[in-house]
């Protein structure tokens, strides 16, 4: 049979058929041996149960696409959740926002929590302009969701951002019948409470579907080579031609247009003190790729 992945704990596997029914599936031990991991997401091939006999996932159909944190495949969108508490990573949000681009997968930015900040979270907002949808929203007020609702829309999203942003608050506002549990903030350290502990997707109606997966603080970045990380970076591009050197990074480099455009203000001076940061890290792991 034919089937879509909806969750998978600990080597068991919900899987829902065509005709909307959900089977339980292990996987078989080549997955195992060939080193792939089914994924939330995944189109597969699979044996359903037979009385006593197990159901089994035997084969994971072509995927589009395969997020390698959170952990998803065949996804629309990546939906990063942000909030004024705890404290923003916006290296995280950078960083899941590179991935997304170097995977070819939509990316948009979620400011939930507006109430707690004093602009209602615009000028965080304002960094990513240069993003296809960006938006303050309430989970626990239920404001300001209705945009949000009419951009996600048909599309198979996939939730990312740090414990305690509110993504399963953000859900239950846009979905109350899923019911996620939700939890607050460590009074002691002022970081998320991690209440959702795998990933599941979900079925808001319409053909939109959601994946809901567990916070995280770091996101290692992978070896590239600098100028393909540049290339992640399409708020960038426009100012390649007026650089004096073909291949500026935009680093050091004399005559470098994208450096000038930070100093006009035409591009936001901490999303480029945080290309600089993480362009030094990816430096650093290309020139040690062959290392040990």
């Amino acid at each position: 049979m034919r089937g879509l992945i909806l969750k998978g704990v600990g080597g068991v596997y919900s899987v829902r058929d065509d005709e909307g029914t959900v089977h339980t599936c292990f996987a078989r031990g080549r997955f195992r041996r060939q080193k792939i991991k089914p994924l939330v997401g995944d189109f597969v091939e699979f044996q359903p149960q037979r009385g006593e006999e197990d159901g089994y996932l035997l084969e994971i159909l072509p995927r589009r696409n395969a997020l390698r944190r959170p952990l998803a495949a065949n996804i629309d969108l990546l939906l990063i959740v942000m909030a004024p508490v705890p404290e923003p990573d916006w290296l995280l949000c950078d960083k899941l926002l590179s991935d997304a681009v170097s995977m070819g997968v939509e990316a948009a930015l979620i400011m939930n929590k507006r109430e707690l900040s004093p602009d209602g979270g615009e000028a965080a907002l304002s960094v990513y302009r240069h993003l296809p949808f960006t938006c303050a929203v309430s989970a626990k007020e239920r404001a300001g969701l209705e945009p949000l609702r009419e951009f996600l829309a048909g599309k198979t999203f996939v939730l990312a951002g740090q414990s305690g942003v509110g993504k399963s608050s953000l859900l239950n506002a846009l979905l109350p019948e899923a019911a996620r549990e939700t939890g607050g903030l460590s009074e002691k350290i002022a970081r998320g409470k991690n209440t959702t502990r795998h990933s599941e997707l979900l079925d808001l109606g319409g053909g939109t579907y959601a994946v809901d997966t567990p916070g995280f603080s770091l996101l290692d970045a992978e070896p590239m080579e600098p100028a393909a990380f540049l290339a992640t970076y399409p708020d960038f591009s426009p100012y390649a031609d007026g650089c004096r050197f073909a291949g500026c990074l935009h680093d050091k480099e004399s005559g470098c247009a994208l450096r000038e455009a930070v100093e006009a203000g035409e591009i936001p001076r901490e999303r480029y003190e945080r290309y600089r940061i993480l362009l030094a890290e990816i430096r650093e792991l290309w020139r040690r790729r062959y290392d040990g």
